[in-house]
């Protein structure tokens, strides 16, 4: 019987695809609790990922435990697309009454973030008449053709899949590390509005626009706001011609970054259709696009409905999680928190020359790992740092090759996030010190890696 990381990995190797899972660490994870993962062979782990951001209130906590094993016995599937079940008719509305939208609000159910974000697409044309979608570099919405055509953030999900969606058109996202020596931060919106707008003043008609869909907090493009400024140009730029405008809200959603949601960092923006999933059932699949009433009106059934959407189970787990994270105040707790892990990694950008940008919004960050002499990214050396986390008990992974992914569970206890800050102190050192090496097979590791 198989029993070990190496052999269970062994044989799934014979089954599983290499398109399945992007590679970090040779490990198979048996249980977890809180913040806490346990692999086969009982090694220790804190998560300091949550299942990219998919269990915000952390692994089987006692009271989603309950409400999935409680439906379970009651009912475990029948399909929404045909008759109500109880625990999605409550949730309906609950969900409904956090959207950051005011007026009337309708959701539809969908299994991932990824079929949410091909409704604000189905929807957006349906209520505009209007083809064509604007998103941004950076970006990643899912992995369906809909979702993958909106994003651009890996190579690996266009290369050798053409032709994707007609009708998407990506514009430059205003990154951080895009910024150009010395330039204020009015120029560099203004450079990147500039850029926004030059699509619309050579090939695409505004009047044929039917949303900008948008990550006011770009999540795996890098951990990375949006600056306000930019942010309420093109806000006020899609009002002025009759463009909706769509956030997602799947990564940074449901208390990451310290609010509800990460479009309340942005006073005066208010969304037609959002997209919300990942810890919207503590990471059961399950997935939700909320808009306005008049947008979400606009197509009938079955245009988007699937059998297991609003399954009994799933939508239970949601109905807990929601009342575990206003119970728990977990939105506040994770501004707090969040508060300290920036305190922590700023102290640490001014010891470690190796350490370049760091944005953290709530307990939800992004360290970029630099070249000390150039200022450029360094992904040899954020490899060596995460890798070393791993052996020194931590799970974290790099974005873009050289951010570090920190997004450990809202439950996380104060000390544990003392003893994730002491692993970073340690393998920061011995970076310093030249002490870490690659781990075989590295060039394997990571989203950057090419099939």
């Amino acid at each position: 019987m198989e029993t070990t990381n190496k052999q269970l990995l062994a044989a799934e190797d014979t089954a599983l695809a290499t398109s399945a899972r992007i590679k970090y660490y040779d490990i198979v994870i048996d249980h977890g609790h809180g913040a806490v993962l346990t692999d086969v062979e009982g090694h220790q782990y804190l998560d300091l990922l949550a299942s990219a951001s998919s269990t915000n209130t952390g692994h089987t906590h006692p009271k989603i435990v309950q409400a999935i094993q409680h439906q379970a016995a009651k009912l475990i599937q029948y399909t929404p697309a045909y008759f109500a079940n109880t625990s999605a008719a409550k949730l309906a509305p609950k969900l409904a009454s956090l959207a950051p939208i005011s007026g009337p609000v309708e959701i539809s159910w969908g299994n991932s973030g990824s079929d949410a974000n091909d409704a604000i697409i189905k929807f957006a044309r349906a209520a505009t008449g209007r083809q064509y979608v604007v998103s941004f570099t950076g970006a990643y919405h899912g992995s369906t053709y809909g979702s993958m055509s909106a994003s651009a953030v890996s190579l690996n999900m266009t290369r050798k899949m053409g032709p994707l969606l007609p009708g998407m058109v990506k514009v430059p996202f205003p990154s951080p590390w895009l910024k150009e020596a010395g330039e204020s931060e009015e120029h560099f919106v203004d450079r990147f509005f500039a850029a926004f707008k030059l699509p619309f003043e050579t090939y695409l008609p505004a009047d044929e626009v039917a949303v900008i869909l948008v990550e006011p907090i770009q999540g795996d493009g890098g951990i990375a706001m949006m600056p306000p400024a930019f942010m309420t140009k093109i806000y006020q730029f899609a009002k002025a011609h009759g463009i909706l405008f769509a956030i997602d809200e799947i990564n940074q959603g449901l208390g990451r970054t310290g609010k509800w949601w990460s479009i309340q960092h942005f006073p005066g923006i208010e969304p037609d259709l959002m997209s919300v999933g990942k810890s919207l059932a503590s990471g059961l699949p399950l997935s939700a696009v909320i808009g306005r009433r008049a947008v979400m009106e606009a197509l009938g059934a079955p245009a988007h409905l699937f059998t297991t959407a609003g399954n009994p189970v799933t939508t239970a787990a949601a109905l807990a999680t929601l009342n575990v994270i206003e119970e728990e105040d977990l939105v506040a707790r994770s501004a707090r928190l969040g508060e300290e892990a920036r305190q922590f990694f700023t102290a640490a950008q001014a010891k470690y020359d190796f350490i370049g940008d760091v944005r953290m919004y709530g307990l939800n960050g992004g360290i970029d790992i630099v070249d000390p002499q150039t200022g450029q990214p360094d992904p040899t050396a954020t490899t060596k740092l995460i890798y070393r986390v791993f052996e020194l008990g931590a799970l974290i992974i790099s974005l873009r090759g050289n951010i570090l992914r920190f997004q450990p569970p809202l439950v996380i206890t104060e000390d544990q996030l003392a003893q994730a800050f002491a692993i970073f102190t340690q393998a920061f050192d011995e970076l310093a010190a030249n002490k870490l090496a690659l781990p075989a097979g590295a060039d394997q590791i990571g989203w950057q890696a090419k099939n």
